[in-house]
């Protein structure tokens, strides 16, 4: 019998004991079973910003048995990121988060595949990078970068999973770009605000980015499993402090840009 590099076996999908024990908790769920957990092991999910969403996202898609992930990010921890990005402490302050990022899943499960790119995301690099795996999930903190990951994942038919978080509010979106009948973040959005509304500009409790970025994780394990979901073409808007959700249907905007 050969295994992949989770314990799994690519013929008869039969598992090792260590990885049966590792997630028996999700294999006996009838709606994952033996065969859900073998797509959760081959899925590849792409994380961009490890920031206050991709942290709790990672963690989760990390410790669900997500078999390749990908992280992008340029920047380095600051004091000012700790109080919502979890998987940073005092002692990683001036160094790459990307290099923290992959140390961590590896003490969760070093044989996940892991792939880090040390840089911002941009239209020289994003194809290269994108193409490689098949959910995306942005976590950016400015509207240059969703417009970007957004553009490209229409033209790319993938699967985009965004979330956004200031003060005490968050949203979530899916974009099912294999449909052809989905909006896009531009059909919400046609036009670029005139200021940032970010944690930076604005503030955030450090409770909604861990509330957001497992929502994030919750929409990526049933993208994966194929499970019934009616997100795409609809957001999810989180009210922290009436602790209320709603959720808004987006509706195809004819004017877009992308001709949704």
């Amino acid at each position: 019998m050969v295994l992949d590099q989770q314990g799994l076996s690519s013929q008869k999908m039969k598992l090792t004991s260590s990885y049966y024990n590792r997630y028996a908790k999700q294999i006996i769920l009838k709606k994952i079973g033996l065969h859900g957990q073998k797509k959760i092991a081959n899925s590849k999910i792409l994380i961009i910003g490890m920031g206050g969403l991709g942290c709790p996202l990672l963690l989760y898609l990390a410790n669900s048995g997500i078999g390749n992930i990908g992280i992008v990010d340029n920047d380095i921890v600051d004091i000012t990121n700790l109080n919502r990005q979890v998987l940073f402490t005092t002692k990683d302050i001036g160094k790459n988060k990307v290099d923290l990022a992959k140390k961590f899943v590896k003490k969760i499960n070093n044989k996940i595949k892991i792939k880090i790119f040390n840089t911002k995301i941009s239209k020289k690099n994003i194809k290269n990078i994108v193409n490689q795996y098949d959910i995306i999930c942005d976590g950016t903190d400015n509207y240059n970068s969703r417009y970007l990951i957004n553009d490209h994942c229409y033209k790319s038919k993938k699967i985009l999973i965004s979330a956004a978080i200031s003060k005490f509010s968050g949203h979530l979106f899916k974009f099912d770009f294999k449909s052809k009948k989905t909006p896009c973040f531009r059909c919400f959005m046609p036009e670029f605000p005139l200021t940032e509304n970010n944690c930076d500009s604005e503030g955030v409790i450090s409770s909604l980015a861990g509330i957001m970025g497992t929502l994030q994780s919750n929409e990526v394990l049933r993208s994966v499993l194929n499970l019934k979901t009616d997100l795409a073409g609809n957001m999810i808007i989180f009210d922290a402090l009436k602790l209320e959700f709603r959720k808004v249907k987006i509706s195809r905007n004819s004017k877009c840009i992308n001709k949704c």
